[in-house]
């Protein structure tokens, strides 16, 4: 936010730096983009999708990327072979950390944060598609997803303190109660114990439940019907959803107030007033 509220610009999309993320080749998940919306895919089934540091790095700077693509305009994660994301891989990541000293975990622990960071801050909506098991920081790539689409069948485990660690990592003592309330949220990091799917729903953890059979295609209806939307407006949308955390709510109005004013100079706007007269459905170009 500048001094005013207002949000701030970045200056590369100020100079129309924007550049397709078609053509991107990820090398350690799948990637893809068809019909304006992105799809990543953890795609390591025989271990139920871990992470490693490369991993974890290439998701941040993909996600980092995406405020300057033109191409996409909602994103789906999920995982290969029934499991979302097992998190961190205890033989390429666990057994590492354990011989590193204070600076070196320091340097992990900012990097996994800055994925969040990253995922937060890209503007498009992301909506994760949640089956089998969704652990560590699989549990924590879900929670800081716009959206949570999860099947009956899932597991949901924030298990930081069943490795000897605390439950504050990578801003989950900050987002988590937002999303499921401050009790819940600190019975899930103290006790680690899993969330099931229907239980996630009723939390709010889960947006839908749906069946295994369905959970990509509902996860692709919902990022379409974000997609059909006026692009721009839900960038904004999602940068005061973010931003409004530290506010006051005099702080948030006024915030409120210049981000509507300025989605209001928008020819998704216009697009949309001209299509209400004319009782037609209005087509949003996200500009």
């Amino acid at each position: 936010m500048n001094d005013k509220g207002a949000p701030r610009v970045d200056p590369a999309l100020a100079a129309g730096n924007t550049r397709p993320a078609a053509g991107y080749e990820a090398r350690h998940f799948a990637w893809s983009v068809a019909d304006g919306i992105g799809r990543i895919v953890l795609n390591r089934p025989e271990r139920k999708n871990p992470l490693t540091f490369d991993s974890y790095a290439e998701l941040r700077d993909l996600f980092g990327n995406l405020k300057y693509a033109d191409d996409v305009k909602a994103i789906v994660i999920g995982g290969a072979g029934g499991n979302f994301c097992s998190g961190g891989d205890v033989h390429e990541i666990i057994g590492p950390l354990v011989r590193l000293k204070a600076p070196e975990l320091l340097m992990f622990t900012r990097m996994t944060g800055d994925l969040v960071k990253a995922m937060r801050a890209c503007p498009q909506p992301i909506v994760t598609a949640i089956d089998g098991v969704c652990a560590g920081a699989g549990a924590i790539i879900a929670m800081a997803s716009d959206l949570r689409v999860g099947t009956a069948r899932s597991k949901t485990a924030f298990l930081f303190n069943r490795v000897g660690l605390a439950g504050c990592d990578m801003g989950a003592c900050a987002m988590l109660p937002r999303i499921v309330g401050q009790g819940r949220a600190s019975e899930l990091l103290y006790t680690g114990r899993s969330l099931g799917g229907e239980e996630a729903e009723r939390w709010g953890f889960f947006n839908l439940l749906v069946d295994p059979a369905r959970l990509e295609e509902e996860a692709l209806a919902l990022a379409r019907d974000i997609a059909a939307g006026p692009t721009f407006a839900n960038g904004i949308t999602k940068t005061m959803l973010h931003q409004e955390w530290a506010m006051t709510i005099e702080q948030a109005i006024e915030a409120e107030a210049q981000a509507q004013a300025i989605c209001m100079l928008t020819q998704d706007f216009t697009r949309a007033y001209e299509a209400f007269a004319a009782k037609q459905k209005p087509r949003f170009e996200g500009n």
